[in-house]
């Protein structure tokens, strides 16, 4: 969280790479899918929904990351869905190449899915930083943190390494060199 893993992303997204954002699915699936709305109001209630009849993802944050078992639920939840979209992307288009940003990687055993692993890598004072910058408070920011990894065990384990400490153009620099050296699928 804070690392920068969306700014990655966008940056593979301007050098031609498909990309699937896995927070951005998990927020369509919240604002689309009717199923999971039902279920969710099922389990917590109507004190979930907003008064436009949108989820509001910071109260559902609340409940699920204050306690084990209604993350665990929620987790059962969205994942199988946000699998089969990214899934169903790489298979719709299996010439392309691809790049799947999940911020669970590690934590869901995940990275055998995938050729290789990057890990976005900030700072704990940065992270910090850009997660008040979000809205988030300190109580909020430790709460998903217990959830994962820290990002330094992420970064022991990733293939590859991005330091998203310095600014958007040292940012962008460090993944123009990745995608130059990353065997290419020919179109």
């Amino acid at each position: 969280m804070g690392c920068g893993k969306s700014a990655v992303a966008g940056i593979f997204r301007e050098l031609g790479f498909g990309v699937v954002e896995s927070d951005g699915v998990v927020r369509e699936l919240w604002e689309g899918d009717e199923e999971v709305k039902q279920a969710a109001v099922q389990r917590w209630g109507k004190r979930i929904m907003k008064a436009d009849g949108a989820v509001d993802r910071k109260v559902v944050g609340e409940i699920v990351f204050g306690d084990a078992g209604e993350l665990a639920w929620v987790e059962g939840l969205l994942h199988p869905r946000a699998r089969a979209r990214w899934e169903g992307a790489l298979a719709a288009e299996p010439g392309r190449d691809w790049v799947v940003e999940i911020p669970l990687l590690f934590e869901k055993s995940l990275a055998s899915a995938f050729d290789f692993t990057l890990c976005v890598w900030a700072s704990p004072a940065t992270q910090a930083q850009r997660l008040a910058a979000r809205g988030l408070t300190p109580t909020e920011v430790a709460a998903r943190q217990a959830r994962q990894w820290p990002v330094k065990a992420k970064a022991e384990r990733a293939d590859l390494v991005v330091s998203n400490d310095g600014s958007r153009d040292f940012l962008r620099r460090q993944v123009v060199w990745m995608a130059g050296r990353i065997p290419r699928s020919p179109l």
